[in-house]
């Protein structure tokens, strides 16, 4: 049935191109028909869920099976291994894995998923302590963004008291290790180096990271574990619904639309099959537009298929708090933020050069990187693993078809983003410059700095 699908497909474009109505580009043969691909349960995953959902894949002649994965690990080693053809993925992951840390393994992403999605979540207890430290405003709420400063004198007491403060994140290369990490050092409070020898990534530390899954976060939280979390939705929100903790900050406020997500394959797998993964593509980038369009008028119907068991499995609610425009804080504080997930608009699914210099930037200030590179190497290893090249050629018969308008996507850019302004502590970043940029961090590595 499937293969004779694809034929019917193939004689209508024929059909359609003998009347001249054709499309401007023939029809690829496609290497792979039957994929699979593996997710967590996550928000963000929503393109892959829409995806199979609305068709998208089915138009291009792709029968796709998803499968929530247990971690992270185990999708990153299904994906290298090619039991999955390609996953969700941390925007971190094909760029650790092909620099080597952790697993080696050549991974390239040619779409990226989303913007913004995490926040920082603490428990009740530490909420209550931080919030005599915290401003409020005329109407008895807290003035936002919370910066860590807030956090510090709670965690210099258990410092002085001989106890750990413990949190979590989802993975050593995860956007919300680095998230957690930038907001604690904009506040004073270091977070701890990796080395060669010690990959806890607690060397020196005031807070104490470690890894949790992600649906995990809640009950690890409930049970005393960890003291607060960075993790994506719905785990934050479900923190809120279960008067468990508070969320005190978002990725939004951290960096204002940082890339979060992405679709990654192994280059093994992309080289074998271009022409599949290029229709993969096309339908993650029409996924992504429905996602955003009309002003997120679809979100409704997106949270609807999102709660299923099969995909993110939280209650509706729960999911809806931020995936319809609002994040709610402390309990009954909910506020507009209609930014906090963004699938399509500000060209959030092209694979900036810029962004995975960012993460680079990352895993060198905490040591996952030991060694100080030129600005030259974080270049080479942004273009070799995060790939426009594909993103555009699917793009491009997108437009041709119609299905998308040429203002949505950044036909003539070099690959860089403007420097960007908005971070919490209104540093500059200039993906050209990694080295500048590192060095203006008073906490964190710079220039030939190593840890011992």
């Amino acid at each position: 049935m499937k293969k004779l699908s694809l034929l019917r497909k193939s004689l209508f474009a024929f059909f359609m191109f003998v009347i001249g109505l054709a499309p401007v580009h023939a029809v690829d043969e496609l290497e792979k028909e039957d994929l699979k691909f593996g997710f967590i349960k996550l928000t963000d995953m929503a393109p892959l869920a829409i995806a199979y959902e609305k068709g998208y894949f089915e138009d291009e002649g792709l029968y796709v099976t998803l499968e929530p994965q247990a971690n992270w690990k185990v999708l990153l080693d299904r994906v290298i291994d090619g039991e999955l053809d390609g996953a969700h993925m941390l925007a971190g992951q094909p760029l650790g894995a092909t620099i080597g840390f952790g697993t080696k393994a050549d991974i390239i992403t040619a779409f990226s998923m989303d913007l913004n999605g995490n926040g920082i979540t603490v428990s009740n207890d530490i909420w209550k302590q931080m919030k005599e430290f915290v401003p409020m405003g005329e109407d008895g709420k807290p003035i936002h963004p919370i910066k860590a400063d807030y956090l510090k004198p709670v965690v210099d007491k258990y410092k002085a008291e001989g106890k750990p403060f413990n949190m979590g994140m989802v993975f050593p290369v995860s956007t919300h290790n680095y998230e957690l990490r930038y907001w604690l050092a904009a506040g004073g409070i270091h977070p701890g180096y990796y080395s060669k020898e010690d990959i806890t990534g607690q060397i020196n530390a005031d807070a104490l990271l470690s890894v949790t899954p992600p649906p995990q976060m809640p009950a690890t939280l409930e049970a005393g574990t960890i003291y607060g979390y960075c993790v994506g939705e719905p785990w934050n929100q479900q923190a809120v619904f279960k008067g468990i903790g508070v969320p005190v900050i978002t990725d939004y406020e951290i960096w204002k639309d940082n890339p979060e997500k992405v679709f990654g394959v192994s280059k093994e797998w992309a080289d074998a099959n271009p022409n599949t993964h290029k229709a993969v593509i096309k339908a993650l980038i029409r996924a992504a537009k429905w996602l955003d369009d009309n002003n997120d008028a679809n979100r409704p119907e997106a949270v609807e298929i999102l709660a299923r068991s099969e995909y993110v499995g939280a209650d509706y609610d729960v999911i809806a708090n931020s995936m319809t425009g609002t994040f709610e804080y402390e309990k009954g504080d909910k506020r507009a933020l209609p930014d906090f997930n963004v699938f399509y608009r500000y060209f959030a699914t092209y694979p900036y050069y810029s962004d995975a210099i960012w993460y680079l930037t990352q895993m060198r200030r905490w040591g996952q990187i030991t060694e100080q590179k030129p600005d030259s190497w974080y270049h080479d290893v942004a273009k070799k693993v995060y790939r426009p090249d594909i993103y555009l050629a699917a793009a491009k018969e997108l437009l041709e078809e119609g299905k998308i308008a040429k203002e949505e996507i950044p036909w003539d850019t070099t690959g860089y983003r403007d420097p960007q302004t908005e971070f919490i502590d209104e540093i500059t970043f200039d993906g050209m410059k990694p080295n500048e940029y590192l060095s203006q961090f008073p906490i964190g590595l710079k220039g030939a700095d190593v840890v011992e």
